[in-house]
């Protein structure tokens, strides 16, 4: 009588990694809500997918699907949410963490990665402390910008065994394969590891030759992402045309991570992913390359091929003052563009040169009114407090906020954090020294005081007025986008055979009748 075959061995289960974004926004405001399915998480799970045998779940701690974005920009907002914030740090019963705790224990990863910024380190601690009580065993392994401007301390930590240094993808797959195939991590380039109590650095590894291998972000998102059911299309309308940064900001340390050599992804590329965002339903995207347009060439190749394959896409940016040049914010223009935001920072030359800026206050100006007499919306962002500012350069910037032609104005208190040439600065003058503590003194904290020239009480002072004057400025930019918006919609079939300044005009007049709402004392 013939024996039955025997039934093969079962499959040893998948290795599991869980990616987390950190929360922020909701440790200020129980509605707060980062609408966005952050890059970092997208490519990563994207090349584990690609090139690894482990399942992934990507996790944006920082989303609330009931999708309440609560901005934070606001001054008295944040005063009412920082106690809150550091409440919330503290307090391991809160229902941000049993959120965390649960998301973690439904999907029992072997390996919990935290892509974490230096201001949400501290969240990123906790987020790490519930994995290991959840399993002791799991391997907790820190990304992020804060991993490698902070690489000697990332593992102060004790509950994160890892840290990646530098352009995470590959060193995060061959981590996976490493730990998959019983290697010892030292043949991992890019790595910061504990051994017999001591750190272990492993040498760095080389940036990506060819960004075109990548995985495009949002490609496995419905596959990956906790709760992609619940987010809207424009969560996932954020793209890179291009990595590092050539220019030499002392508050930015984007070129600690990418680098000062700048690698632009073929245009063919990027558009594939644009038009696999447009079958997806996103409408408008946004460029979160550290600046846009630094390679005219590039700018008209790509544009024109958006324009021709893309036509109905919308789309927006962040450049230098020194890029805009009319020819390329034609090209922009022509292939959708309606939003540019332009790092100003300061109204003073002085500062501008301090930080290494590259630009002028009077070369700021005519940069913001090219890109308006194109039609496309404008943002300036503005930094004030740099370590050397005076009464005197904080009223240059509150000048050029006042007179310089954009429809928003973005104004932010500048942070050291550690790793960047100007907290070395901030050292050197005994503005900080190595307790500095980044729970209490993030971007978003009310106490933030870094100048060595103006008291901490007149600053905060100054900081009220700055931001009452942005206030009013943004006010009339929303009249002003009002104004655009009537014409688009109720003159768009004429408004384009109208001659510039014809149509200016009309937009001039609009604006002013709106602007009789405004409450008295509106400027």
């Amino acid at each position: 009588m013939q024996q039955p075959e025997a039934s093969p061995a079962p499959s040893p289960p998948r290795k599991r990694i869980m990616i987390i974004d950190p929360p922020f926004m909701r440790l200020y405001h129980d509605n707060a809500s980062l609408v966005k399915f952050p890059m970092a998480l997208g490519y990563l799970s994207g090349a584990i997918l690609k090139w690894t045998d482990w399942d992934v779940q990507a996790y944006n701690a920082d989303f609330n699907p009931r999708k309440k974005n609560i901005s934070l920009d606001n001054v008295t907002r944040i005063k009412e949410g920082m106690a809150r914030y550091l409440r919330t740090l503290e307090d391991p019963a809160a229902p941000i963490w049993a959120e965390i705790r649960a998301a973690i224990a439904d999907f029992n990863p072997d390996v919990v990665g935290l892509s974490s910024k230096t201001q949400n380190f501290p969240s990123a601690m906790r987020v790490a402390r519930i994995a290991k009580e959840h399993n002791p065993n799991t391997l907790v392994v820190l990304g992020g910008p804060h991993a490698t401007l902070s690489t000697r301390t990332a593992l102060d930590c004790p509950d994160i065994d890892v840290a990646v240094t530098g352009e995470g993808e590959m060193t995060m797959v061959e981590l996976l394969q490493a730990l998959e195939n019983g290697r010892p991590l030292s043949e991992v380039p890019g790595l910061v590891y504990r051994q017999d109590g001591r750190k272990v650095f492993t040498p760095p590894r080389p940036n990506i030759p060819n960004l075109d291998d990548l995985p495009f972000p949002a490609e496995a998102a419905p596959q990956i992402l906790r709760d992609y059911a619940s987010y809207p299309a424009e969560a996932f309308g954020y793209v890179f045309a291009a990595r590092g940064c050539p220019y030499s900001c002392t508050f930015c340390e984007s070129k600690a991570i990418w680098t000062q050599t700048t690698r632009w992804r073929s245009p063919e590329n990027v558009v594939a992913e644009l038009k696999l965002l447009m079958e997806r339903g996103v409408r408008y995207v946004y460029f979160d390359d550290d600046t846009f347009g630094i390679k005219q060439s590039y700018i008209k190749e790509l544009c024109a091929l958006i324009e021709t394959e893309c036509p109905k896409l919308k789309w927006g940016c962040e450049i230098t003052v020194g890029v805009v040049k009319e020819q390329s914010i034609e090209y922009m223009r022509r292939s959708g563009c309606v939003r540019i935001n332009i790092g100003v920072e300061s109204g003073n030359n002085r500062i501008l040169r301090s930080v290494k800026k590259g630009h002028t206050i009077e070369k700021a100006y005519p940069a913001v009114d090219i890109c308006r007499k194109a039609g496309i919306e404008v943002g300036a962002f503005f930094l004030i407090g740099f370590p050397e500012e005076t009464e005197e350069t904080l009223q240059d910037t509150l000048t050029a906020i006042k007179k310089i032609n954009a429809d928003n104005i973005m104004l932010s208190i500048f942070t050291p954090y550690p790793g960047s040439e100007l907290f070395e600065t901030c050292k050197e003058m005994g503005i900080v020294d190595d307790d500095f503590d980044i729970t209490v003194y993030n971007h978003q904290s009310p106490e933030n005081c870094f100048t060595a020239y103006i008291p901490p009480e007149r600053f905060k002072e100054l900081v009220r007025e700055a931001a009452s004057i942005v206030g009013r400025k943004n006010s009339r930019g929303r009249w002003r986008r009002a104004a655009r918006m009537l014409l688009h919609r109720d003159f768009h079939r004429t408004r384009q055979k109208l001659p510039y300044f014809l149509r200016s005009r009309l937009a001039w007049h609009l604006e002013r009748l709106f602007r009789r709402r405004l409450p008295a004392g509106t400027t």
